[in-house]
């Protein structure tokens, strides 16, 4: 850290040392609620996973006639997501998706088509719902990493670089006035014998 040792630079140090230490209890706040909303986040997202997961492996039996199903029938049209803040970070919501579901001749396809369908819009909307609770996860995970550097940046760096500077100036302006006094007490002194000389 460079500064000068003057009484500006000394103002300005304790200035930015008690900023940071205001801002520590805040910022150690923050980073503890974050960290709860990251296993929160974690732990939805491997329930969604395992939800998914039981969800496929149900239909697996069906996957010969899965073959004969046109994808091509159902489509998402829209996602509609929204934000929403979590200890300070933006993080997105899944609110809706909309889906477009082509037209079909009933007669042409099996019957067992039309649940297909809503099968297909339940899989989709599980995957969806899962890749969102994983972003949300990344987003929550990555502003807790910084949190952390900061708090670590603040506890083990600049608030103990802070106080270190601020203690070097206090004690070269204490020299400089001693010194001061003692040159000046020389120079009283002198001044006194020189009078008694004459």
């Amino acid at each position: 850290m460079n500064f000068q040792y003057n009484k500006t630079a000394l103002q300005e140090l304790e200035k930015q040392l008690k900023t940071r230490v205001r801002a520590l209890p805040t910022i150690k706040n923050k980073e503890a609620a974050l960290r709860v909303e990251v296993k929160r986040a974690k732990n939805e997202a491997m329930e969604l996973e395992k939800l998914l997961n039981q969800k496929l492996a149900e239909y697996e039996k069906f996957i010969r006639i899965w073959g004969e199903f046109d994808k091509s029938l159902l489509e998402v049209k829209q996602l509609e997501l929204s934000s929403k803040k979590v200890a300070g970070v933006k993080i997105p919501q899944l609110e809706n998706i909309i889906f477009e579901t082509r037209e079909f001749s009933l007669f042409n396809q099996p019957q067992w088509f039309l649940a297909g369908i809503d099968i297909l819009k339940e899989l989709t909307t599980q995957t969806i719902g899962r890749e969102v609770m994983h972003r949300k996860s990344e987003l929550l995970y990555q502003a807790r990493k910084k949190t952390t550097q900061k708090v670590n940046l603040y506890e083990k760096v600049q608030i103990p670089g802070y106080r270190d500077a601020i203690r070097k100036i206090k004690r070269f302006l204490e020299d400089e006035e001693n010194l001061s006094k003692s040159s000046q007490k020389i120079v009283k002194n002198r001044q006194q014998e020189q009078e008694e000389l004459v």
